[in-house]
């Protein structure tokens, strides 16, 4: 299905003239935090060119961001990986969320979120739409200023903890990254919850016993 205003379009006539659109990025990198973001389009000046961020080069995304925050309302949502450990990565991605619904300056009436899964302890009605990113401009607007914020924060994390390959994979499990758990152990910003950190731990507990 294309990039269309149709669901917003469809709110619009209802009478929800804040509609915002919910998603959310790194529910599969072994380390840093998942982040959301919120985005309220402002009908008249929507930017050209939004998609799906994963379906966007990084120049692009430079591209955009700045052009959103200049015509949208944006919140951002935070879950750290600590609280991902905690209470899993789902649980912490719809925490993300809301938090990025609460950010925002002013309250939506109606939320378009990405997924099949709606956070609880929302402040108005919400829609789950599968594959949003994809469907939605408001969708595919919060992916780009998510993945950029996130991005940002894995490269400045890179400088702290060089090896891992952060500046180019965000913490997703790449050859290099799981190459470099192995070699050069586990950081504070890694999710022991996750499996490949979990099996590092436990092999290294194990050898010192």
């Amino acid at each position: 299905m294309a990039l269309t205003l149709r669901l917003e379009e469809a709110l619009w006539a209802r009478g929800f003239t804040r509609v915002a659109g919910v998603d959310e990025v790194g529910r599969g990198p072994l380390a840093g935090p998942v982040v959301a973001a919120a985005v309220i389009l402002t009908r008249e000046a929507i930017p050209d060119g939004l998609n799906d961020s994963k379906k966007l080069s990084a120049k692009r995304r430079d591209h955009l961001e700045p052009l959103l925050r200049q015509s949208a309302l944006i919140g951002l949502g935070v879950a750290s990986v600590e609280e991902i450990d905690d209470i899993n990565i789902l649980q912490a991605s719809l925490l993300a969320m809301r938090r990025a619904v609460a950010d925002l300056s002013i309250e939506p009436d109606h939320l378009l979120i990405d997924g099949n899964r709606l956070p609880t302890g929302l402040p108005c009605p919400a829609t789950p739409v599968v594959g949003g990113d994809g469907v939605s401009p408001s969708i595919a607007a919060a992916s780009i200023v998510a993945k950029n914020w996130r991005d940002n924060v894995m490269k400045e994390a890179a400088v702290r903890f060089p090896g891992y390959g952060w500046e180019t994979n965000a913490g997703y499990p790449t050859k290099c990254h799981k190459s470099a758990l192995r070699d050069l152990g586990v950081t504070p910003l890694h999710r022991r919850s996750f499996a490949p950190v979990r099996d590092i731990l436990w092999q290294e507990k194990n050898s010192s016993d």
